[in-house]
């Protein structure tokens, strides 16, 4: 099913997301280009000093922070396009990347879903963990989350009207019981941290457990809280034919909150593991600044 992605320039150019018309227009604009900077510049570096970073490389739970933060530093280069020029992904699409952009945010909830079940395994069933869930396949389940969110954005434009309907509905539905688990697994990640590592006895592997939970628990519930108002939007758009409508992605505040999360994700990483912040200032920013390095 091709979409029309058409476009109102007279040059045949993609004209700017703002007119310029009032004050409001130069706020939006300039907020666009803080946001996307501000996201390159916190995922970017975690991507970068993971990479380059042996003892958090080897670590299962660091791969996946590798894997969201370079969707994020992603998102972060894509709203240079989605907030800078007039696009609209939403149907009738206009200048859009047929979802291709967008999809990024569902690499990202594919990830935490695995991201969470390795931390239960590691925590609660470790000799499973040790013997079955092994780099490679941690490696292999980052692989399958860009194919997952990919593969459906390229079925939906070259499928038959009727299966490419279907496989829409498939998603939503599928969507939401993904939602539902991840739900259900943040309950029981901070039962697990609050009451079952409390009762273990003091030791460098109890607090690398606790860090590591705390870490997914605050991530996921940053991101359903700013993803879930543009999904519920969608819904009712969909169903039942209700719900905002904004100009253009630039205006789109429920797709904005819903890209806020490239910054919030990463942040959260530096804020709680100390081992990622100090790689970081060693690796990264020490370089740039040398006087960090020294601090």
């Amino acid at each position: 099913m091709l979409l029309s992605n058409t476009t109102d320039s007279l040059t045949g150019g993609v004209p700017l997301s703002v007119d310029f018309d009032s004050p409001v227009d130069y706020l939006v604009f300039i907020f666009q280009i803080s946001f996307a900077t501000t996201a390159v510049l916190i995922a970017g570096p975690v991507v970068i000093t993971i990479l380059v970073t042996r003892s958090l490389r080897l670590q299962n739970r660091f791969i996946f922070m590798l894997n969201t933060s370079i969707c994020d530093t992603l998102v972060g280069f894509s709203v240079y396009y989605l907030g800078l020029f007039d696009v609209q992904e939403g149907y009738p699409s206009r200048n859009s990347t047929y979802y291709m952009l967008p999809s990024l945010l569902g690499v990202n909830i594919v990830t935490f879903l695995f991201a969470q079940f390795d931390r239960y395994f590691a925590v609660c069933h470790p000799f499973i963990y040790t013997r079955f869930i092994t780099r490679r396949v941690v490696i292999s389940a980052n692989v399958y989350c860009w194919f997952h969110a990919y593969i459906q954005s390229i079925l939906l434009y070259f499928l038959p009207l009727s299966k490419s309907i279907q496989l829409h509905v498939f998603s939503i539905v599928a969507f939401q019981v993904i939602v539902f688990t991840k739900v259900v697994m943040t309950i029981k990640l901070y039962v697990i941290a609050r009451y079952q590592l409390d009762r273990d006895p003091p030791s460098a592997e109890r607090d690398n457990n606790k860090e590591s939970l705390r870490i997914i628990i605050f991530v996921v519930i940053s991101f359903l809280v700013l993803w879930c108002p543009s999904f519920v939007n969608i819904f009712l758009r969909l169903i039942i034919g209700r719900g905002m409508t904004f100009r253009n992605e630039a205006t789109n505040l429920f797709a904005i909150m819903a890209r806020f999360s490239a910054v919030c994700t990463p942040s959260v990483y530096l804020w709680g593991s100390p081992a990622l912040r100090e790689a970081m200032v060693r690796t990264v920013w020490g370089r740039v600044c040398p006087r960090c390095k020294r601090r």
